[in-house]
């Protein structure tokens, strides 16, 4: 069955980690190189980890279908069970027909007619020939009925076990994938650390960076602030700065990308899917250019970055590891779309 997404962890500097079995990672030659390295190999674990977020989602939808496709086969299978007991209780008057069908001893109005000693016992007889006549027809009816039924729940216990197997084998697909991704952003993981390791507490600080940009002025860009809406999310998302960046964090004192946007829209009232790509279809889009303060904004091809957009170019967003939850340039990063939630 599938749970939530978790990926064993050590601590180093406070932050989530990756296990500490990986590879080392070789000394890079300067300070810059050693910088990108980290950024890069961020950027990568940040894509496996929304990867395997999406990948858990899909595979809780699909055990959900799975579920309910073993739910609707035991249905069926007691309707099937049902329809074959009603047969059953007209099994004795189909054998009892089709036997006088065959030895031809079926009685009719001229042998009561031959045998009859008066005009008043001919109608009895023939009235008697008529209603046992008529009942066994009635039944006959009845029979071909749940005869028709048993039939109809035969073919849909089938289908229905048919589409329970199938769910059930589509949901074990997706958890071989999710168990693949999880293993890979293991793997991820530790090389960001190890590279993290590699740098100087100057070059680690210049990575962090500050919690705001310069001129940034919070108490004015929330002035008028509607309530359960995107600028009440990103108030919200505000109060976090300076929180740490963990791989599959959702809060409430540390995050990755999309968990800090679900966490900031769930403080006013609002169930935001869990991971970029979910999110890139909730809500209305809105172009790049009437972006308003508290739009949610997606970047990458593959929609793997997310953040809160917080006017004038500038977005509050989980970065990577290493570099704690901030307002920053949206330029920095390659954007996609954008919704409003």
């Amino acid at each position: 069955m599938g749970g939530a997404l978790t990926v064993g962890v050590i601590v180093v500097g406070g932050y989530g980690v990756g296990p500490a079995t990986a590879d080392p990672v070789a000394a890079p030659a300067t300070a810059g190189e050693a910088v990108q390295r980290l950024v890069d190999l961020s950027r990568q674990s940040e894509q496996l980890n929304q990867a395997a977020l999406t990948a858990q989602a899909d595979l809780d939808t699909k055990v959900t279908a799975a579920q309910a496709a073993d739910a609707q086969a035991a249905a069926a299978a007691q309707t099937l069970d049902a329809a074959r007991a009603e047969i059953k209780k007209f099994q004795p008057v189909i054998d009892r027909a089709a036997n006088a069908a065959y030895t031809g001893s079926r009685a009719n109005r001229l042998t009561a007619l031959l045998a009859s000693n008066s005009p008043q016992q001919l109608l009895d007889q023939m009235s008697t020939l008529a209603l046992v006549g008529n009942r066994t027809n009635d039944q006959l009816s009845e029979y071909k009925k749940v005869s028709d039924a048993a039939a109809a729940a035969e073919s849909a216990a089938r289908s229905a076990a048919d589409a329970a197997k199938a769910a059930s084998a589509a949901a074990d697909t997706v958890r071989n994938d999710l168990e693949r991704k999880r293993s890979e952003l293991q793997g991820s993981m530790a090389q960001v650390i190890a590279a993290w390791g590699q740098l100087s507490a100057s070059d680690k600080a210049a990575l962090a960076g500050s919690a705001f940009p310069p001129g940034f002025d919070r108490d004015t860009l929330l002035r008028g602030l509607v309530p359960n809406s995107g600028t009440s999310a990103l108030a919200a998302g505000l109060t976090r700065i300076g929180d740490p960046y963990v791989w599959g964090a959702t809060g409430p004192d540390q995050f990755d990308c999309s968990g800090l946007v679900q966490w900031a829209f769930k403080q006013v009232g609002m169930n935001v899917p869990r991971t970029s790509e979910q999110q890139s279809n909730f809500g209305t889009p809105v172009s790049k250019d009437e972006l308003q303060p508290g739009d949610v904004v997606f970047f990458y091809p593959e929609i793997s970055h997310v953040g809160i957009y917080a006017g004038n170019g500038l977005m509050l967003h989980a970065s990577t590891f290493g570099v704690p939850v901030a307002v920053a340039p949206m330029s920095s990063t390659p954007f996609h779309s954008a919704r409003r939630f």
